[in-house]
């Protein structure tokens, strides 16, 4: 069956390709001219050192274009033929991807990363045609959207706001739950130090402020409200962070994000979001918005963590390093992109939600 018009699988099709190509040339700096064609590593011999690793890497990092691009599905085309034109459209990214490296100088094209990636889109193609039809118009999760979710490409977008607001998460950084940092966009540092308790007050603030304005976002995106499942979305959050934390920070401590001032805010912020509930829309919206702002400020007037920056740089290297970029890139714009969604779909827009306006 096709979607309807803004299913939120083609706005995350979208996204996959946009933050899989800037992961790919992340950073996008020292661009150079090379002396030799850009399509010589086509034919140059194969990497004489490479690990099973990048491999895997390269294959996973691609799966996902592979997959996402299989549910939009508008035209009742043979499934074959369109996992042909998904599996040609991952390898003509990639190649793109590969030749744009050669200009940068802290990229290696290769004609085995064009391979691996081309057929981790095959493989992501596949998975889709065996498994996209969970996603189809009748299927259980299209009813639940349905019922649950504001119709249209408002809801679409939101619900893709709050899938990049887990995958901002994997980002490691000072403070739980702390996005909207422009420091690294602006290659910039804050001149403000704190004290021990400092850091505790700031930590404190922006988890209680950011888990309220996640919460009433979520909220604000959905149909019929849920507080069963907006607390299932933070508490995927939570698991997000924790793998972060397990990946790139402290392998053996994978609630290295659960400080005091973390546990705090988490508390706090619990408490607001169950206060906020049933207050009327315009002021759970205004409240989202002001919640939103009030964090966003305060992270970028915050000193970073000097533990939290030494135990970073340790860990992002290569591939890893490419992927920091794109949960970097994310982190930094996912507030401005959220407040950006709750300005077009601000008060005037409530009394035509069905929503229930209590």
């Amino acid at each position: 069956m096709s979607h309807p018009p803004g299913h939120p699988l083609q706005d995350f099709a979208i996204a996959i390709t946009l933050l899989t190509a800037y992961a790919c040339l992340h950073p996008f700096s020292g661009w150079q001219e090379i002396g030799v064609s850009p399509l010589a590593y086509l034919t140059a011999p194969w990497p004489r050192y490479f690990t099973w690793g990048d491999i895997w890497l390269n294959v996973l990092g691609f799966l996902p274009f592979g997959f996402a691009w299989m549910l939009p599905r508008r035209n009742p085309t043979h499934p074959l033929w369109r996992v042909l034109c998904v599996w040609l459209a991952g390898t003509l990214l990639s190649f793109a991807i590969e030749t744009t490296q050669n200009y940068l100088p802290t990229r290696v094209a290769s004609n085995i990363d064009l391979a691996t990636n081309s057929a981790g889109a095959l493989l992501g193609a596949l998975a889709g045609l065996q498994w996209g039809r969970r996603f189809d118009t009748g299927s259980a999760l299209a009813s639940w959207r349905a019922w649950r979710i504001l119709p249209g490409r408002r809801g679409s977008l939101g619900l893709l706001l709050i899938a990049l607001w887990w995958f901002s998460l994997l980002n490691p950084s000072s403070y739980l739950f702390a996005n909207g940092d422009l420091h690294p966009l602006l290659d910039t540092v804050s001149n403000y130090s704190l004290s021990g308790n400092g850091f505790l007050r700031v930590e404190t603030a922006l988890a209680s402020a950011n888990l309220l304005a996640v919460g009433l976002f979520a909220r604000r995106v959905m149909k019929h409200p849920s507080l069963l499942q907006v607390t299932l979305a933070l508490l995927i959050g939570l698991a997000v962070k924790s793998l972060a934390s397990w990946v790139f920070l402290a392998p053996h401590d994978p609630l290295h994000w659960a400080t005091p001032g973390g546990l705090r805010g988490l508390a706090i912020g619990s408490a607001l979001l169950l206060l906020c509930w049933h207050l009327p829309a315009r002021l759970r919206h205004a409240l989202a918005s002001l919640a939103l702002l009030a964090a966003t400020a305060l992270v970028n007037m915050a000193p970073d963590n000097p533990y939290w920056d030494a135990a970073t740089r340790l860990t992002h290297q290569g591939h890893v390093l490419n992927f920091h970029g794109a949960t970097q890139l994310m982190a930094c714009l996912w507030p401005f992109l959220t407040l950006l969604w709750l300005a077009l779909n601000g008060p005037a827009r409530l009394t035509r939600d069905p929503e229930d306006p209590s």
